[in-house]
């Protein structure tokens, strides 16, 4: 391999036809650049789905109260069940049961209350929470603080608020400090937040207020009543996430009358189970994008294969001239191993240099985009080992069967051939 003249002479044969040589690389490139691009797309596509539909703590269980479907104990069904102060305590006793955070909200989620701050007034999302929140949903204080027990207990008119609300009402200054009006009473922004996430989910929490859950209930005419609850479960296993889940539902129910299967009266779900199945899902997807990536490698693979036998027929006599010469049939095969080895690392390098350069290059423009279902697509460097690996593999596969005919060649009927 350190042979010069070894190295001009491959070069002479690979360059003795341009055009078939040049469609042939293509083709590795092309085989090399698609598995790269496919593998960073579905990484930044789990990426992006990780952010835009993760978000909240895996163990985070969700519970709110719907309308009753079976009778039960006397009472006829079609019964509303609104939480209560109680039930937060109930849920807290639960065995498995941690950081439980009751929330109320004004109107739905797409609704909310008029913020007003000078002569600037906007709709958003206000919603009551307790401290616990801040261990439940994944979001970062940008400025000041978040709520705390203190505003809880002495029902504070404070509040946080999202970008979205500094960008409105206070045209990108701070907010610090400043009294804002949320539907005609009073609040003090004493800390500002940013959400974590990606998407509808990520631009709820930027367009929020968030005030103490107990000062909400007071102000806004809503004593005695939640309306839903997040906790997080104790345990390491998806199984034993949903017995608390079981746990707290059975609680619930007990304290308002409910028959044990009325699978109505609440409704409740758990964000363990739902990060399996997107990790299902995109285990689906991986996998998928190997095996057309590997697929489309192998054609070009198989293009140098038959590129290489038909130089291999081309040079019938010069290769029975070596074998009249003293070559043996492992230098004819080593030769030829070598010219698929040089020609497919050659092309299938070129084409993972220009897979990787552009997903840096769509990174960088995502990057401008944060809440875009796709993020920055990248490779690991364990995924680019693989990829050479395979690259590797597929030189020497793509030079079994000429190297095999080259050796069967017999010195005598070669030098006869025209």
């Amino acid at each position: 391999m350190l042979d010069l003249d070894t190295w001009r002479e491959l070069f002479h044969v690979l360059s003795r036809n341009k055009l078939r040589t040049s469609l042939t690389a293509l083709g590795v490139f092309w085989g090399m650049f698609m598995l790269i691009v496919l593998l960073g797309l579905g990484r930044g596509l789990e990426a992006g789905a990780t952010k835009n539909l993760g978000g909240w703590v895996q163990k985070s269980v969700f519970v709110g109260s719907g309308k009753t479907s079976l009778p039960f104990r006397g009472r006829q069904p079609g019964r509303h069940l609104p939480l209560r102060d109680a039930d937060i305590g109930a849920l807290e006793r639960v065995p498995g049961v941690v950081d439980v955070a009751p929330r109320l909200q004004l109107g739905d989620w797409r609704d909310g209350g008029n913020v007003v701050y000078g002569a600037k007034n906007g709709v958003f999302s206000v919603m009551g929470d307790r401290a616990s929140l801040r261990r439940l949903e994944p979001f970062r204080i940008t400025a000041g603080r978040f709520l705390n027990e203190r505003d809880e207990q002495e029902r504070r008119k404070v509040a946080v608020v999202g970008p979205q609300i500094r960008r409105v009402l206070f045209d990108g200054a701070s907010p610090m400090g400043a009294y804002i009006m949320v539907s005609g009473q009073y609040f003090l922004v004493v800390g500002e937040l940013a959400s974590d996430r990606g998407g509808e989910e990520g631009d709820h929490i930027d367009n929020t207020v968030f005030i103490p859950f107990s000062t909400f209930q007071y102000a806004f005419n809503r004593r005695d009543r939640v309306g839903w609850f997040v906790f997080s479960a104790a345990g390491e296993t998806v199984e034993r996430v949903k017995e608390v889940q079981k746990a707290a539902l059975r609680t619930l129910a007990l304290r308002h009358d409910v028959h044990p299967e009325d699978a109505g009266a609440f409704w409740s779900f758990n964000a363990a189970e739902r990060v399996l199945r997107f990790e299902a899902l995109f285990r689906g997807i991986r996998r998928f994008v190997w095996v057309v990536g590997i697929v489309t490698l192998l054609s070009g693979v198989l293009g140098v294969s038959n590129v290489l036998l038909i130089t291999v027929r081309e040079r019938t006599r010069e290769l029975g001239l070596r074998r009249a010469l003293g070559a043996t049939r492992t230098t004819l095969v080593s030769m030829i191993v070598r010219e698929a080895l040089v020609l497919t690392a050659v092309s299938g390098y070129a084409g993972l240099v220009a897979g990787v350069l552009t997903l840096e290059a769509l990174g960088r423009t995502l990057s401008r985009l944060p809440n875009a279902p796709l993020q920055a697509p990248e490779v690991a460097l364990s995924t680019a080992l693989w990829a050479l690996a395979i690259l590797v593999v597929s030189g020497i596969a793509a030079a079994i069967v000429p190297a095999r005919h080259a050796a069967s060649i017999s010195p005598v009927e070669a030098l006869r051939t025209e």
